[in-house]
């Protein structure tokens, strides 16, 4: 074993060491042998205890540590410190600006235990409170670990999105007669992007793809065939597709939808089309509707382009109001009255729901029941004092691990709806989290279900549950199921969207808005609500202010 290695298993020990409020000056000791060893110029392997000793900076008792580590791979004190931290603990430890003292704060007071929380956190504005904390610091982790997201080649739609458009902007300025478009995982709006795809379809290909080649646009350039390859600052990949421009509508159309896609359109039309005006077209040839961009994932919506019976997607103007949403009252940054405000003037909304953390949520100041009537009645104020809009008391309540809702009925039945979620004691297998979100969908209060599975995109997978058992008790208890809009999670998947539609399940696109801006998020939710297939009349903050109204009340009455 070479010195460095060594060396980062005696600062992980150290780490640890001080992450557990070990002694410090044995801390310190470790601490100092791992940089000596680091910085040896010969090899402390072979060396035998005797001479590890003597060595300045390391000592009989560090000496011991290096000669189990040589001899047996590990070290006993770094295997036992493990097993007392979470393994995404141990990851916090690599990443650069927070040490064990930080990571103490971010583990033992805000009960974050891997890095896909920690980067929700940051986003939520979480750690400025915290001890030893501050916004810049904050601003600082999560560059961090957005960088480390992005060294994986792998990107949120939500963090490409404006420059994928300036880049598309900027080919459209160098080649102002050419067709221009995205294709690919963006124009189908996948939740994460692996390459951002555009077809260029131009009067003179050959000219166009030299331009390309020898331009600076994009870094590490690279030809195959028609595809001009590489990526942009950032690491994201590029491809851009040089087609002749009477080729554009094709090329487009086998470059946008997924191959399972893309096929059975062609064996129902290959012979039918070779240089098409449109992509509609191409499906009226094949014998169906037009496909939007976003659902030609596989062959779910074929059959029903065929029969004329595509659902007429919601849009984002379709949104009358904004559920499941926090203020300063819990983990926010904004109050009741700024969010309320913002939502009736700037995004000309009907209605807000105030969907603060509930108590069990100690890390986000969550409400006690006395709380929970302050901010009732401040709410009850605001009712009186805004025209033209309401704001309904929710909460987020927490689902306990053996599935109950986190305050005794009297309270639940105070709220005008109540959004249900899993936030805490994440690992179960498949069994007990289905049984655990069944029991909340199946108390009488529940009125949404939040975030299903718990997921953070790049970052945490969700907890496994069965979806058709989850769903089918939603349908089942008349329990609706939310579409987290937060670009980290758009959970519920849109994978499952269709089958809850098609069981009858209300779904509801909510912002989790823990900021004024954090609202503009429904954006994101619309966009995956398009690609599940989401219509406004299955929308639950599609409903009117009047609409919703009685929706609560129907739920209440059951």
């Amino acid at each position: 074993m070479e010195n460095k290695p060594i060396a980062r298993k005696l600062r992980l020990l150290s780490q640890l060491m001080e992450l557990h409020e070990e002694n410090p000056f044995k801390i310190k000791s470790i601490a100092n042998a791992a940089f000596k060893v680091d910085k040896l110029p010969y090899p402390v392997a072979g060396k035998t205890f005797a001479e590890l000793e003597k060595i300045e900076g390391i000592g009989k008792s560090t000496a011991g540590k290096i000669t189990e580590l040589l001899e047996k791979g590990t070290m006993t004190d770094l295997d036992d410190l493990l097993a007392k931290t979470p393994e995404g603990i141990v990851e916090m430890m690599g990443i650069k600006g927070i040490g064990p003292k930080k990571i103490a704060t971010i583990w033992k007071e805000l009960g974050i235990e891997n890095i896909g929380e920690l980067f929700y956190a940051c986003n939520e504005n979480r750690l400025v409170e915290a001890k030893g904390f501050g916004l810049k610091t904050q601003e600082e982790i999560r560059k961090v670990i957005e960088f480390n997201m992005a060294s994986h080649g792998k990107f949120l739609y939500a963090k490409v999105e404006q420059e994928a458009k300036d880049f598309l902007e900027q080919l459209k300025s160098i080649f102002p007669d050419a067709l221009i478009e995205f294709a690919g995982e963006f124009r189908r709006f996948c939740e994460i992007i692996n390459v951002l795809t555009i077809v260029l379809g131009s009067r003179d290909q050959e000219i166009a793809f030299n331009t390309l080649l020898h331009s600076d646009i994009i870094n590490g350039i690279e030809a195959d065939k028609d595809h001009i390859k590489g990526h942009l600052e950032n690491g994201l990949k590029i491809e851009i597709v040089c087609v002749e421009k009477r080729y554009f509508y094709k090329e487009l159309f086998i470059q946008t939808g997924n191959d399972e896609h893309v096929k059975a359109i062609l064996d129902k039309a290959a012979d039918l089309i070779d240089q098409p005006t449109s992509e509609e077209l191409i499906y009226t040839k094949a014998g169906m509707v037009f496909i939007h961009p976003e659902l030609r994932e596989g062959t779910t919506f074929i059959e029903r382009a065929v029969k004329d019976s595509l659902p007429q997607l919601i849009n984002h103007n379709d949104l009358k109001g904004t559920l499941h949403n926090h203020s300063t009252w819990s983990d926010g940054i904004n109050t009741v009255e700024e969010m309320a405000l913002y939502c009736r003037d700037e995004l000309k909304l009907e209605y807000l729901g105030m969907c603060d953390h509930s108590k069990s949520a100690f890390y986000a100041k969550g409400l006690s029941i006395e709380r929970v009537l302050q901010q009732q009645e401040e709410i009850d104020h605001l009712n009186k004092k805004l025209n033209g809009f309401h704001i309904f008391k929710g909460i987020e309540s927490d689902i306990l691990y053996d599935g109950s809702l986190d305050y005794p009925d009297e309270i639940l039945k105070r709220f005008d709806f109540i959004v249900a979620s899993v936030h805490s004691i994440l690992k179960m297998d498949e069994e007990k989290a289905t049984s655990r979100l069944i029991k909340a969908i199946e108390n009488p209060y529940t009125t949404i279900l939040g975030h299903p599975t718990g997921r953070l995109l790049l970052s945490r997978n969700g907890y496994p549950i069965d979806y058709k058992k989850v769903i089918d008790a939603c349908a089942a208890n008349n329990v609706v199921i939310e579409i987290n809009a937060n670009p980290l999670r758009l959970d519920l998947d849109w994978r499952w969207h269709q089958y809850a539609l098609d069981k009858g399940v209300w779904l509801s696109i909510n912002p989790d808005a823990h900021r004024k801006e954090g609202f503009l998020d429904m954006y994101y939710g619309t966009l995956v609500a398009r690609k599940g297939g989401l219509y406004k009349e299955r929308c639950l903050n599609a409903l009117s202010l009047q609409e919703i109204e009685k929706f609560f009340d129907r739920k209440k009455l059951q």
